[in-house]
């Protein structure tokens, strides 16, 4: 009966606990909340999405909205082409004489150390030309004999193995060469027109370059300044100047870096040229210098035209010598010259050059491979500057 009665209790104790009861000496019932629960749709698409394609996604949107922005100031420098170019030569133009100026600044004052820093420099280049045009006039009528007879070489050569060309083939190619020049004179006069034209851009680009350098070189700090203050925003001051500085400090570094391996590029094929007694060898070396401002492409097309001239004025071998200093002139200026001079600038990945020009010379032609370069290292140098944390180790 005990038994039982026990036992009667216990699941008279369970049912009243089931009930809503609680029994003597029993612990009372805990609630417990449960989480509310997603829809089903909600829940598959979370987990079928990862957290990387989340933040790709996150990305993406703000790299459209950049390459959009990148995109509008291209067409609008499209537009203003000219003005874009005579700017950016006033930037070439102050970064290569700044140091002259303010070196100069220290003993006269600022607006006669500006005048004498730009007046030196033009007189310097005019010097320059005025020699390569003398040593052109002085072998005119010697270069005139030398070409007729390498072309007679070059004849002579293609008719030997490995060419075979026969006399009446070059005959035809002669008389083909001059049958185009006749059919297509009103399109090479319509082309040299354009140039005339052209010519009077240049200039016009040259003096808007040399004016507003002047004021760049006498007060870059104040309009600097100036702009700061007044375009951008209180909070975004401290930002805009960092990234400011940052850029010019690499367009600076890249501008004067390029004319020195640009320079020592020209002095090097110049005596190169100079002893193996190649025609024209001041202005080839002045066209190599004006070439290696395009990294990568400009040294070997300049080394190329030196090639035939040399085929045309000392033959074959002599050519093939002048061949071969495209390739010592490209090592040097990879290897040596380059990560050497350029240890101040934003130094770029060979890779990330070569696109660049390419992408530049498609967009722009001529001027949009010189400018994708520094276009592209004052952008790295920004980048480095606003991104947060300290710089990296060099």
């Amino acid at each position: 009966m005990v038994a039982e009665s026990g036992s009667g209790a216990a699941r008279g104790g369970r049912g009243g606990r089931a009930g809503g009861r609680t029994a003597l000496g029993s612990r009372p019932a805990r609630s417990v909340r449960l989480p509310p629960r997603r829809p089903t749709g909600a829940a598959d698409a979370a987990d079928s999405t990862g957290p990387w394609l989340r933040s790709a996604a996150a990305h993406a949107w703000r790299l459209i909205l950049v390459g959009i922005v990148v995109y509008g100031l291209f067409a609008v420098l499209g537009r203003f082409q000219l003005i874009a170019v005579a700017l950016f030569l006033a930037l070439v133009i102050t970064a290569v004489l700044r140091p002259a100026t303010d070196l100069l600044g220290r003993f006269v004052p600022r607006p006669l150390a500006v005048a004498l820093a730009l007046v030196g420099s033009i007189v310097v280049l005019l010097g320059l030309f005025a020699l390569v045009g003398d040593a052109v006039a002085n072998e005119s009528s010697k270069l005139a004999d030398e070409f007729r007879n390498g072309v007679h070489r070059i004849e002579v050569w293609l008719q030997r193995p490995p060419f075979r060309l026969s006399q009446q083939k070059l005959s035809d190619l002669q008389d083909q060469i001059v049958h185009y020049l006749s059919a297509h004179r009103a399109g090479l006069l319509s082309s040299a027109v354009s140039g005339i034209s052209r010519a009077v851009e240049f200039v016009t680009t040259g003096a808007l370059a040399l004016f507003a350098s002047v004021f760049f070189l006498h007060s870059g700090e104040r309009l600097w300044s100036w702009s700061r203050d007044e375009v951008v925003p209180g909070r975004a001051r401290p930002a805009w100047d960092r990234a400011g500085r940052a850029a010019w400090r690499a367009f600076a570094g890249y501008t004067r870096g390029i004319i020195i391996v640009a320079a020592t590029n020209a002095v090097l094929v110049g005596i190169a040229l100079l002893v193996l007694e190649v025609p024209l060898a001041l202005p080839l070396a002045l066209l190599e210098f004006f070439a290696a401002f395009v990294p990568l492409v400009g040294s070997p097309v300049a080394l190329g035209v030196a090639t035939v001239v040399a085929l045309a004025g000392r033959g074959p071998v002599i050519a093939l010598v002048v061949l071969a200093l495209i390739v010592i002139v490209g090592q040097l200026e990879g290897h040596v010259l380059h990560p050497l001079v350029m240890s101040w600038a934003v130094r770029l990945h060979p890779l990330v050059v070569a696109v660049s020009v390419l992408a530049g010379g498609t967009v722009a032609g001529v001027i949009g491979a010189v400018v994708a370069v520094p276009f592209v290292s004052v952008a790295w140098a920004v980048f480095r500057a606003l991104r947060p944390g300290p710089p990296p180790a060099r």
